[in-house]
């Protein structure tokens, strides 16, 4: 994308601050997490509205998001993905944490193939264990906010908590559907799809 360290790390703090809250930063705190002026942040920001990296709904706050099919570099790596977090399979936690990589390669060797706009996360819990998804295991998670019923997603309660559980849209609310029967299933009027899985991989 031929874009500057500061631009690209703007970027990265939009697409982790809506997977981990389901809004985009301000440009208060976008400033005070690169060490620079509101008025230098609002200018990279511009920027990249401008080359439609970045897009906005106008006259309203926090809805910075990056464009479709617009992967980052920490995405775009075929045998990397940025681990953004942990993810609740159990009870919803209340925030991800944490920030690091997940090396595919370390796992499974070049075979595992290329992903774009992908993120992973660590499972935690076992709500999903009917669906071998085990806690410990990590999930290849599609940035996305679109899901069909049967995804298995990440969604943003309206508490501010996290959880991976199957999704279905009902007549008035939505359903996350846990696969254990230990657990109960979610019912909310509305969540945030922050992604949906598009892998599982596990470490023995």
């Amino acid at each position: 994308m031929n874009l500057t360290p500061k631009q690209l790390t703007i970027l990265q703090h939009v697409r982790d601050s809506r997977i981990q809250r389901g809004y985009s930063p301000t440009m208060q705190e976008i400033a005070d997490a690169l060490g620079i002026s509101k008025v230098t942040a609002f200018e990279h920001v511009e920027t990249l509205v401008k080359r439609g990296v970045l897009q906005r709904e106008r006259n309203k706050a926090r809805s910075l998001t990056i464009a479709k099919g617009m992967p980052l570099p920490d995405e775009e790596a075929p045998l990397r993905f940025p681990l953004v977090g942990k993810i609740a399979a159990g009870l919803p936690i209340e925030k991800l944490e944490d920030r690091d990589e997940l090396d595919v390669s370390a796992l499974f060797g070049p075979q595992a193939g290329k992903n774009a706009g992908s993120f992973a996360l660590r499972v935690e819990g076992d709500s999903m264990r009917d669906e071998g998804i085990l806690e410990g295991d990590y999930v290849i998670i599609e940035r996305t906010e679109i899901a069909r019923n049967g995804d298995r997603v990440v969604a943003l309660l309206p508490d501010g908590s996290t959880t991976l559980k199957t999704f279905f849209k009902e007549k008035d609310h939505i359903r996350l559907q846990p696969a254990n029967p230990a657990f109960e299933p979610i019912r909310v009027r509305q969540c945030t799809v922050q992604g949906v899985v598009r892998g599982v991989m596990r470490r023995y």
